[in-house]
């Protein structure tokens, strides 16, 4: 039977431990009212609350620790850098450092590429059966003529049916040889993981996604690459271009025997009124966000568009996450009004103002070039150097030939610069 001056004796025991700070006495004398059955005071309650807060957090603090033992201690899940099929890709593709920064490439991976440029052909072929021969020709000159305003360095319409179609025939191939060679560096050093979450900013037909789909691929015969995931999230202004890069992705990616596994999300918006829509993207959540090529020559224009591009990159790259930039040589060095040269100096110190105007920090980049010079040759000397030592489209070139009175014979080539940077 509960003693009603005892429990008041504690009580006020009670209260006396605590002004004087002595949680340990506090804790006795609550645990003997307890027991003892008499209820307890606003001040016994509010005390017991806060010693169970306590033991949750300390059960929460342990089990982080925990946690964080476990993932430090976990195999890295990124894939391990093979030493032969980094000397294949080497000799296969003929890299040549001629410096820390310019690597000349004249090879490529031909059961790889010739596989997947047969396929693409095939693909454009049952396209154009679909129309007339007069109809297509008509087709095709509209959107040839609309496609050709990036050739030189104004944006194209992207309002003709077949301008997707042309895209495919004159700059996709070139396109995914690149940004294979980019995944290639980016493997080299350890970086790629195995469940790779990506954005693709104006993502075209799905370069990026279709670089390292084929990258993945060339590996198969030097290791076993486990189980990988890629989440592949598009923001792209034209639909028409995400519709039919994902339409080939099932034609052709998804028939291989060994079809990467991979999610799709396409987004199609402008850039330019991104404001509105972002709160769409995950927070801290991308292994890579990638611009390539979207980079614009008129000065508002590129301080609104890297506005926007930082605002993205803050929220939605993760602490450990990467930023893959990819732009034509021209392209840079007509942003800060300068010439190519071979003055290394000057070339890093733009490639660090570049990056820097993105709110970026540099980690490397290269310079992917088909010559072994920085600054440009004539037409006429590339032209002969290409058709003597650059791999040729095999399968594409009849294509040009044919529908877009192409005279010469298409060649992968580049003149890029890789740029990986981070927050």
């Amino acid at each position: 039977m509960s003693n009603p001056i005892a429990n008041w004796w504690r009580s006020q025991q009670f209260n006396s431990a605590l002004k004087r700070g002595d949680t340990k006495k506090a804790v006795q004398l609550l645990q003997a009212i307890q027991k003892s059955g008499a209820s307890f005071s606003w001040v016994e309650k509010l005390f017991r609350d806060k010693l169970q807060l306590d033991r949750y957090s300390q059960d929460y603090k342990r089990e982080i620790e925990n946690l964080t033992k476990q993932i430090t201690s976990a195999p890295n899940h990124t894939l391990d850098p093979d030493e032969k099929f980094i000397k294949f890709i080497y000799e296969t593709f003929n890299l040549v450092h001629h410096d820390e920064y310019k690597v000349q490439v004249t090879g490529i991976d031909q059961e790889i590429f010739d596989g997947f440029e047969a396929s693409l052909v095939e693909y454009l072929q049952e396209e154009f059966s679909k129309f007339s021969e007069q109809q297509l020709a008509i087709k095709l000159e509209d959107a040839f003529e609309d496609i050709y305003n990036l050739k030189i360095g104004q944006d194209p319409n992207y309002s003709f049916s077949l301008t997707p179609h042309v895209y495919f025939m004159k700059y996709f191939l070139e396109g995914v040889y690149c940004i294979y060679l980019a995944w290639f560096l980016i493997y080299e050093d350890g970086l790629l993981p195995t469940q790779v979450k990506i954005l693709d900013i104006a993502a075209g037909p799905g370069t990026v996604a279709y670089g390292l789909a084929l990258f993945l691929k060339s590996g198969l015969n030097f290791f076993n690459i486990p189980p990988i995931h890629i989440s592949y999230y598009s923001l792209e202004q034209q639909d028409a271009f995400q519709f039919r890069g994902l339409q080939f992705w099932r034609r052709y990616i998804e028939s291989q025997i060994s079809p990467i596994n991979a999610y799709f999300r396409l987004v199609t918006a402008d850039i330019f009124t991104w404001n509105y829509q972002a709160a769409n993207l995950p927070h801290d959540f991308f292994d890579f966000i990638i611009i390539s090529h979207c980079f614009f020559a008129e000065k508002n224009q590129r301080i609104q568009v890297n506005r926007i591009y930082q605002e993205i990159i803050t929220k939605s790259l993760n602490s450990q996450g990467y930023v893959l930039l990819v732009i034509q040589d021209k392209k840079l060095f007509h942003l800060y009004n300068s010439q190519q040269s071979e003055n290394v100096e000057q070339e890093k110190n733009i490639v660090i103002q570049f990056v820097s105007d993105l709110g970026l920090k540099l980690v490397w980049y290269r310079y992917l070039t088909s010559t072994d010079s920085r600054p440009p040759i004539s037409t006429n000397k590339f032209a002969k150097f290409a058709q003597e030592n650059l791999p040729k489209q095999l399968y594409m070139s009849p294509m040009m030939q044919k529908y877009l009175a192409q005279k010469y014979e298409s060649c992968y080539t580049l003149d890029d610069y890789v740029i990986l940077a981070q927050k």
